[in-house]
């Protein structure tokens, strides 16, 4: 072309979770079964949402003014209701405070994208592909990351980010995902507050994703950041419909801005949040009008705890059979919908196969190649059992391993899903 438009930051977006798609739809081609343990989406595992969230939905479809535009920040009652929300947890948030996106997605791609260039946000390692791909897009550079430590149940580093955070002046803010994804990892307070210490110490804002909020099911109760943030440490937090109800094709997530003027750079910075999102429009209409019924019905707090014991009982199931495994960590998952196995340093190398044949070889040969390790086992796992998993160092980590999630409805099929995937490892493991 005449000039370059390629943006300069563009080699930096990339998602392994769907990524992986594309090959495993090849292997499907070639006769593979497939097994999809990729993504964290309830719906495609089979989860069949009650009848009542059903009836509200339809009922709200058969209003007319479902089916046209929202005010810019979103509908008021919607975040009339969440605001309400905060303030009987003791949080006082203006709806005025609160900007609708479609889905978390939309919300972090513009919380990046309008972020200075010069300004890095440092977020946990192993990392959410969408938060690490937009933030190492938006300043074309590496994103910066704390690390979350497999061995001391996956709780995160407070000298490692401590001392990044002193070194690196351009970090002007700190993510966390509490739940964590992909770890299943929850925040305990007294990690949570170091981390706001941190923030104020260093004049930091906060970034704190909370889609699985609602799904916290470990011996560590869940800890909202806008507990502990105080009058001065501003925070954006990050809700949605997508896993919660779970209703992902929803594509409905909102930002709360929590002490936005506290600081006029800040204030300023969330000014420029609803412009951009003014650009384009709103966010959609139906599932907004949905959430005041939905929150507000006696009902959901009981559908809510229905579905965080299935997956407590999920993730004891899967620690139980993978500690069984030598040269591997799994730590118990204490929330979201995923579990992740760590292999030990040195245990998986570039030469590891299983025996295959035909097309189905030639297309796995080709494929692993100059791959790493991790990536190279989940191939294999693919084309030998068809299960469809994520290599762990497709959530820039330099850990290597695999995520899979707890997702599967059916007792006695996750039962021989953990068992199909534990006898291939230690079938691999010996090759």
């Amino acid at each position: 072309m005449r000039n370059n438009i390629i943006h300069p930051g563009a080699d930096k977006l990339t998602y392994e979770i769907r990524g992986i798609v594309a090959d495993a739809k090849h292997l499907e081609s070639l006769g593979v079964d497939m097994t999809w343990e990729n993504i964290g989406d309830p719906i495609a595992k089979g989860v069949v949402l009650p009848d009542w969230i059903k009836e509200i939905v339809k009922d709200t479809v058969s209003e007319d003014a479902s089916y046209g535009y929202s005010p810019t920040a979103g509908i008021d009652d919607a975040r009339h209701t969440i605001a309400q929300m905060r303030r009987t947890e003791g949080c006082t948030l203006s709806p005025d405070d609160i900007l609708f996106f479609n889905g978390l997605g939309d919300a972090i791609a513009t919380i990046y994208s309008y972020l200075n260039h010069n300004s890095k946000i440092i977020g946990p390692n192993p990392a959410y592909s969408t938060h690490s791909s937009a933030e190492a897009a938006h300043s074309d550079s590496k994103h910066v990351t704390y690390t979350l430590d497999p061995h001391k149940n996956w709780l995160p580093d407070i000298d490692d980010l401590r001392n990044k955070i002193k070194y690196n002046p351009a970090i002007s803010g700190i993510l966390i995902i509490n739940p964590d994804n992909p770890t299943g990892m929850v925040y305990p307070k007294a990690i949570l507050e170091q981390i706001v210490s941190i923030a104020r110490e260093y004049d930091l804002f906060i970034i704190s994703d909370e889609v699985y909020a609602n799904v916290s099911f470990g011996s560590e109760p869940f800890v909202p950041i806008y507990d502990l943030v105080g009058g001065d440490v501003p925070v954006c937090v990050m809700r949605g419909l997508s896993k919660e109800i779970p209703w992902p094709g929803a594509r409905c997530g909102w930002i709360e801005f929590h002490n936005r003027h506290a600081d006029p750079i800040f204030a300023e910075y969330v000014t420029s949040l609803f412009n951009a999102k003014m650009l384009q429009v709103c966010a959609t209409t139906l599932p907004q009008k949905v959430i005041p019924k939905l929150f507000t019905d006696a009902r959901y707090p009981d559908h809510l705890q229905t579905r965080a014991n299935l997956y407590k009982s999920r993730a004891e199931e899967a620690y139980k059979a993978f500690r069984k495994i030598d040269g591997i960590t799994a730590p118990k998952p204490e929330g979201a919908l995923y579990f992740s196995v760590v292999f030990d340093d040195n245990l998986l190398t570039n030469t590891q196969s299983l025996p295959l044949e035909g097309t189905i070889k030639d297309f796995i040969e080709t494929k692993v190649r100059g791959v790493s390790p991790d990536k190279r086992f989940v191939y294999y796992l693919m084309a030998t059992t068809g299960i469809c998993v994520v290599p762990l160092s497709g959530f820039n980590s330099d850990l290597f391993g695999f995520r899979m999630t707890l997702l599967e409805p059916d007792d006695a099929k996750f039962t021989g899903l953990l068992k199909t995937i534990t006898d291939f490892t230690e079938q691999y493991l010996k090759s």
